[in-house]
């Protein structure tokens, strides 16, 4: 039996449970709130195991939480492909990011039951723990910790906003696994997953077939001025942190643009003090974000960062510090997973394109420890980390169709 262009995904029973998983932990206006380690994470993932385990799969759950539902293959010391994504949400999140990387692994698994195939490799569905990092940071953490990226002592003493530690609250839902983390060995990693921007739209492609993952450096910026009385002051006299963060802003949106295609940087949290109308800001503390898939672009926008907002900080008088307070290297994705979903697209007939994650995903870390590569889909207006995040039922089974060939073909079925 070989692939060919007539098998398919079944994309209603995908949609299905997709509509079925977005009633856990639902938001407030259509999305979802299920954030890692939650009792509605905890909801989540008892559906998803039975979801596997009705489609014949055996469970195993590692030290972080990470779910690894395995298909038997014909060749007992053959290495499994692994494939998935992540169940937890933003707390204003959508219903697809990350989900239909899982539940799509889940239809590749039911649709090969479906045909009957049998394939060499193991095939193992994965649900990786705390991927969004919004409730204990950082972002990919779980993966991190497989791919030997974070200690995982250190993973355990993170904390949310309450002060609850990661490691007691695994506990806590029912999910902490006796597995070593990162013990499992793999013959390959594919991930689904929506866009999160909006160039497939934009040009119409069915499929974004994934090459490069952008690498990031986060700052931590922090301008000491003085704080002073809006209506005294006199102009001239003024040591104003907040016009020393425009102005920073603004350097950092140029460096980003002298550096084009595909670099990208921004301004995201800003704390102002003392934050009162009548009071010039004495001290701001806000954070950048540069990214790009090239290492030197990467590194060049950070020095270049660090060599100009000193002379803005002393041009106004002000005390600057810049801290790192995030960063991983560009990814490049394995060539032979690079083309098996490329090749999938093109024997399915779907229109694509390559493309850059301008997000982190668990595939970034994973392709460290295995080769790995992602299928990407549009979603509307690329739109993420939002409850109006949406996508079509058409898109979810073109990526679902293009993950199973991919899939298939790197396990290998056996006649």
């Amino acid at each position: 039996m070989t692939l060919t262009s007539n098998m398919r995904i079944d994309g209603d029973r995908l949609w299905d449970s997709l509509m079925e998983m977005a009633k856990i932990g639902p938001g407030v206006r259509g999305g979802n709130n299920r954030q890692t380690l939650t009792d509605e994470d905890a909801e989540g993932r008892k559906l998803f195991q039975k979801w596997c385990e009705d489609a014949g799969m055996t469970m195993g759950v590692d030290q972080m939480g990470t779910m690894f539902f395995r298909r038997e293959g014909t060749d007992p010391d053959a290495l499994p492909v692994y494939v998935g994504s992540h169940l937890d949400t933003q707390p204003t999140g959508g219903k697809y990011d990350g989900v239909l990387g899982v539940l799509g692994a889940l239809e590749v698994v039911r649709t090969l039951n479906d045909l009957n195939i049998k394939t060499k490799h193991p095939i193992v569905v994965t649900n990786w723990t705390n991927e969004e990092g919004t409730r204990f940071a950082p972002a990919m953490l779980a993966s991190g910790v497989f791919a030997g990226m974070h200690e995982q002592d250190w993973a355990y003493a993170r904390q949310d906003h309450e002060g609850k530690n990661f490691g007691d609250e695994l506990k806590r839902i029912g999910w902490l696994g006796e597995e070593e983390t990162g013990a499992r060995k793999m013959h390959a990693f594919f991930e689904l997953h929506i866009e999160q921007g909006p160039i497939l739209e934009a040009e119409n492609k069915d499929i974004g077939v994934v090459t490069h993952g952008q690498g990031l450096w986060w700052l931590q910026v922090t301008l000491t001025g003085k704080d002073a009385h809006t209506g005294s002051t006199p102009m001239p006299m003024r040591r104003n942190a907040g016009l020393g963060m425009a102005r920073i802003t603004e350097l950092v949106h140029e460096i980003a643009m002298s550096f084009q295609p595909n670099a990208v940087g921004a301004i995201g949290h800003c704390d102002v003090y003392p934050n009162s109308r009548n009071v010039i800001p004495g001290k701001v503390v806000f954070t950048i974000d540069f990214r790009s898939p090239d290492l030197e672009i990467l590194d060049g926008m950070k020095a270049r960062l660090e060599a100009e907002a000193p002379a803005i900080a002393k041009d106004l008088g002000l005390e600057i510090e810049i801290e790192a307070t995030g960063h991983f290297d560009p990814v490049t994705f394995d060539e032979n997973c690079v083309k098996a979903v490329r090749d999938a697209a093109e024997r399915l007939g779907y229109s694509h394109r390559d493309i850059v994650s301008g997000a982190g995903h668990d595939a970034c870390w994973i392709n460290r420890v295995a080769p790995t590569s992602m299928v990407m889909c549009p979603c509307v207006d690329g739109l993420s980390h939002n409850e109006d995040e949406e996508i079509s039922p058409e898109w979810a089974r073109a990526g679902t169709d293009v993950l199973f060939h991919a899939v298939v073909e790197t396990a290998e079925i056996v006649e």
